[in-house]
């Protein structure tokens, strides 16, 4: 007589066998799970900016190809605080990740100095070429000895100026006008140069300097006046390409030292695939966003070549002093990279 507790017995046992290897193959995702790694990137931009969607686009990639293991949370809109106090936050290791400038820092890295140069460079393409090779990398890996690590030029865009009381179409236009400019002696003499009345100011501080009529004017790209509404408290835009920003995404030692070195090689990968996205938003958005501030009410002017050229002789004394304090070696160097690229452009 067969015993009818026998196969009850054995489903039991079949149970207890697949919940053992069920545990089994669990056991290194649950001790993948205890040791998550979490870091905060902090930035400027509004949520709209291309630069923020690249970010929350770059924190999701990151997560998916590490499979959780590592986190990011972006924090948009200067929520950590300026970009100068994200920067020290991140020297310190404070703050894991930054997308920004570089500028803040570049009284104590002077070849950053160099993007300050007025029309250093000719178009994005350019640009990009400089950043992405050699000098660009290296300007990266010079910042390990502040204790940061340099992923990638992640995008930049070109500066034009704004103001409030009147049309800019000559260099002449431009005198007496108190204007907005970067924290850094560069801009400060740039702008002086031209006549201007250039004043220092933390981003944080402009939008209510310009409704109160503190500043006539500032200069940025067109992307972000767009995505900070100036249009609201600025009539004139004049499309000069004076200076290309570059921004970079920077980690800290602290926190880059803690990864893995799988983990480090994703993020980095992740960083350069993100790179490649927030570039091609910010030139597709900048191609359509000039009339947007138009039909928000700006006056769009652009800057007669002629004119351009006067303002570049006013700035060359500026720059050539400028190329001296960085260094000429370095400064040689890096226009030898932007002459090579122009020279495979030419017809």
């Amino acid at each position: 007589m067969r015993n009818p507790i026998a196969p009850r017995r054995r489903l039991l046992a079949a149970a207890f066998a697949g919940m053992a290897c069920l545990a089994a193959v669990a056991a290194p995702f649950a001790a993948q799970s205890q040791e998550v790694k979490k870091a905060r990137l902090g930035h400027s931009f509004t949520d709209s900016h291309p630069r923020a969607v690249a970010m929350k686009r770059f924190a999701s990639e990151v997560e998916k190809a590490t499979q959780g293991a590592v986190r990011i949370e972006v924090y948009g809109s200067s929520q950590l605080g300026s970009e100068e106090k994200m920067l020290i936050a991140v020297q310190s290791g404070v703050q894991d990740l930054y997308l920004g400038a570089l500028s803040p820092i570049a009284a104590r890295k002077k070849e950053l100095q160099i993007f300050d140069f007025p029309f250093l460079f000719g178009s994005d393409a350019e640009a990009a070429y400089v950043l992405d090779g050699p000098v660009g990398r290296r300007m990266l890996e010079g910042l390990s000895d502040m204790n940061m690590q340099g992923l990638v030029w992640s995008g930049g865009a070109f500066r034009d100026m704004s103001n409030s009381k009147r049309k800019i179409q000559t260099l002449d236009d431009m005198k007496g006008l108190k204007v907005r400019v970067m924290q850094n002696p560069m801009a400060l003499a740039s702008f002086k140069a031209m006549g201007i009345n250039a004043v220092p100011m933390a981003f944080t501080e402009v939008y209510p300097a310009l409704e109160i009529k503190a500043l006539d004017g500032y200069e940025h790209p067109v992307v972000d006046m767009y995505a900070n509404k100036m249009y609201e408290v600025q009539k004139y835009l004049t499309i000069t390409r004076h200076v290309y920003t570059p921004v970079a995404l920077i980690g800290s030692k602290k926190w880059w030292n803690a990864l893995s070195a799988d983990q480090r090689l994703i993020v980095q990968k992740v960083a350069e695939d993100t790179r490649a996205f927030e570039r091609a938003e910010e030139l597709r958005e900048a191609s359509v966003v000039v009339k947007e501030l138009q039909d928000k009410g700006m006056t769009v002017t652009e800057m007669p070549p002629a004119e351009l050229q006067k303002i570049r002789a006013a700035v060359q004394p500026v720059i050539d002093q400028a190329a001296k304090d960085i260094g000429p070696e370095f400064v040689q160097g890096f226009y030898a990279e932007l002459n090579q690229f122009r020279a495979t452009r030419k017809p």
